[in-house]
């Protein structure tokens, strides 16, 4: 039998006690990592997309019209600050996607929500008013559109009969809309 150069030591012998000791102060030290863990590596809530984010895609959601099992048609679309906050909206004009005749279009502006998905955020037209579009634009945050419409609901809706200049500019919480019809008379109203 080989002796042990190093004196024997007490301490070095395992008790049930150490035992108890050393899983209790494991025990701590886990539940105190698990209080003291970053929050989730996730964009807040509140951050908004930024200036670079790529302006929403009409094709990405549902508009509010009821075609049903004709479906949808975007007609027209354009793109560029409306809001003045660096990132782009885009405004879209849509249809029931009818074999024939020229069914009423509806003007949607479309944003970023917070989350990086896309809501439409204003009706500018509903198809309830029964226009159709031959010009949409978003130049310097004013959306410009030639709308044609009918005199009367005995006119067919093959054949408008009126036609007019509209811009809407977004000023203090809502679009402010200017008409111009063939004439030159304007208005202005708020959406």
């Amino acid at each position: 039998m080989q002796h042990s150069e190093l004196p024997d030591l007490a301490h070095t012998r395992t008790r049930p006690a150490h035992w108890i000791a050393t899983a209790a102060a494991t025990a701590a030290v886990v539940a105190l990592a698990g209080l003291l863990q970053p929050g989730d590596a996730t964009a807040k809530a509140s951050a908004r997309p930024g200036p670079g984010a790529p302006a929403p895609d009409p094709a990405d959601l549902v508009l509010p019209l009821d075609c049903g099992a004709t479906g949808v048609m975007i007609t027209r679309k354009a793109t560029g600050d409306l809001d003045g906050d660096g990132g782009a909206e885009t405004v879209a004009a849509a249809r029931c996607a009818a074999g024939s005749g020229t069914p009423p279009e509806g003007i949607y502006v479309l944003a970023r929500t917070r989350e990086g998905g896309s809501r439409v955020v204003a009706t500018l037209v509903a198809p309830a008013e029964r226009r159709s579009l031959t010009a949409l634009t978003v130049r310097k945050g004013e959306i410009g559109a030639t709308l044609l419409g009918y005199s009367s609901p005995e006119i067919p809706l093959c054949c408008p009969d009126e036609t007019e200049n509209v811009t809407w500019r977004w000023q203090d919480g809502t679009f402010l809309r200017a008409t111009e019809n063939a004439e030159g008379q304007g208005a202005t109203a708020a959406l």
